[in-house]
C-alpha cells in the first residue's frame, strides 16, 4: 500500500459477468489502471466508487 491510498469499488461486466471488486488505490483513475491490467481491455468498467468506512 502507498501514501494516500483509498479502497474503490469497481463494477465491471467481464465476459457478459457483472462483477464487483475492491481495489486499493490512490485515485479512481489508478483504480480503473489496476482493473484493466488484472482483466485486460475486455473489462468494461461501470463504476467506481470510494468504499466508505464502517
Amino acid at each position: 500500500m502507498r501514501c494516500g491510498s483509498k479502497c474503490f469499488l469497481v463494477e465491471m461486466e467481464v465476459n457478459g459477468e457483472k462483477l464487483t471488486e475492491s481495489v486499493t488505490a490512490r485515485t479512481p483513475v489508478d483504480a480503473r489502471k489496476t482493473v484493466r491490467i488484472e482483466y485486460g481491455a475486455g473489462a468494461e468498467i461501470l463504476s467506481v466508487r470510494e468504499e466508505k468506512k464502517k
